[in-house]
């Protein structure tokens, strides 16, 4: 076969032009695997599926991560369930899961009973609000100093228009009814918030119910979870009770403003949420397990707590590991976006800055997972 001068000419530039594009490609994949490895659910890139459980806290958040992860990386499928900290504790414990959740820190003694070393990740903040059912008030919150929560709780005050409460809210009619206490009655992050702030404020609390997921409850009837709270006290007269902020708001019940350290009522905003963990920011141990509750800013809602995702710092499965450490990147750092509008505080960058290198740290076979 015979070709001219022409022919080898263009057969030339067409080789050429070829080389080009490959290597253009080459560096577009290049680049796109290099942005992927942050997203990419395993290493080599199949679906991975990961299983969470544990606070109703911060549920609402979760599942909006949830939902908006899935999306830039359809590869991992997580799933997150509600079942209350304490739930979230002992399936982390039990290797029942892939990653915990809890507002309370866990304790020493738990942290024994794992197999490996467990690592908080502050993912928010919120706050335990006291929230009410009482249809002749809903115009304005009611107030409560610290001693007056503790004692409505310990069954002490009984009835609304008792005269603490009404030294509180001058001008205020307050029906002459009994109160019904509503409490959690599974283990839980939020009763943990809660009773570590009545301990704080009341020394009869400290000695009798004490602080804890768990505790006895003096007076008043459960509810599994802040919903089952919440949708207690909105279907039941005359209930006060105790739920994360979100789903007072979800509810549309009202929240109280709380009498803080510093003598100021104090509404659950997330600015306040926010000066509460300002006050312990230089306190904060290494291992980020914080309380903030009754925390002496001026403007320091008392009730504010982070939330915590738990992980092992050493992973057995290195691909479920890459998209665990991936997906809790992408949390505390682009998830917090969405927190404000489901009436919960980001994060302080100090605090994201020390998360960040927890994330670093956790390994597989000893070698980092962070890419």
């Amino acid at each position: 076969m015979f070709t001219t001068k022409k022919t080898t000419r263009r057969a030339g530039r067409n080789v050429a032009f070829a080389v080009l594009l490959a290597a253009a490609l080459s560096a577009l994949s290049a680049c796109s695997g290099e942005r992927a490895d942050s997203t990419t659910a395993g290493v080599s890139g199949e679906t991975v599926r990961l299983q969470g459980a544990g606070a109703t806290f911060p549920n609402p958040l979760y599942q909006k991560w949830l939902s908006e992860y899935g999306k830039i990386n359809p590869k991992a499928k997580i799933d997150y369930q509600s079942i209350g900290s304490g739930g979230g504790i002992q399936q982390i414990q039990s290797q029942t899961i892939d990653f915990g959740a809890s507002d309370a820190p866990m304790s020493d003694e738990d942290l024994k009973k794992a197999p490996g070393e467990i690592l908080h990740i502050p993912t928010v903040l919120g706050a335990v609000v006291i929230t009410y059912n009482l249809e002749s008030v809903a115009a304005a919150p009611l107030r409560f100093s610290p001693d007056v929560i503790a004692d409505i709780f310990l069954g002490g005050i009984k009835r609304w228009d008792d005269a603490r409460i009404k030294a509180d809210n001058p001008g205020v009619a307050l029906p002459a009814t009994d109160i019904s206490v509503v409490h959690r009655s599974d283990g839980s992050g939020t009763t943990a918030v809660f009773t570590d702030y009545l301990a704080k404020v009341s020394p009869e609390w400290k000695t009798k119910p004490g602080a804890g997921k768990s505790v006895d409850w003096p007076v008043g009837i459960g509810g599994k979870g802040n919903e089952g709270v919440s949708g207690q006290i909105k279907q039941t007269p005359n209930t006060i009770g105790y739920v994360e902020l979100a789903y007072a708001v979800q509810t549309k019940l009202p929240v109280a403003l709380i009498k803080n350290k510093s003598g100021n009522f104090v509404e659950p905003s997330l600015d306040a949420v926010t000066a509460a963990a300002a006050e312990s920011l230089a306190t904060t141990p290494e291992d980020l397990r914080v309380s903030i509750t009754d925390a002496a800013g001026a403007s320091a809602y008392p009730i504010s707590s982070y939330t915590y995702m738990l992980v092992y710092k050493e992973q057995k499965d290195a691909a479920k590991g890459k998209a665990l450490v991936d997906f809790l990147w992408w949390g505390i750092h682009d998830g917090e976006r969405f927190a404000k509008d489901l009436q919960y505080s980001p994060l302080p960058a100090e605090i994201v800055e020390k998360a960040s290198a927890k994330l670093n740290s956790i390994t597989s076979g000893g070698k980092t997972l962070r890419s």
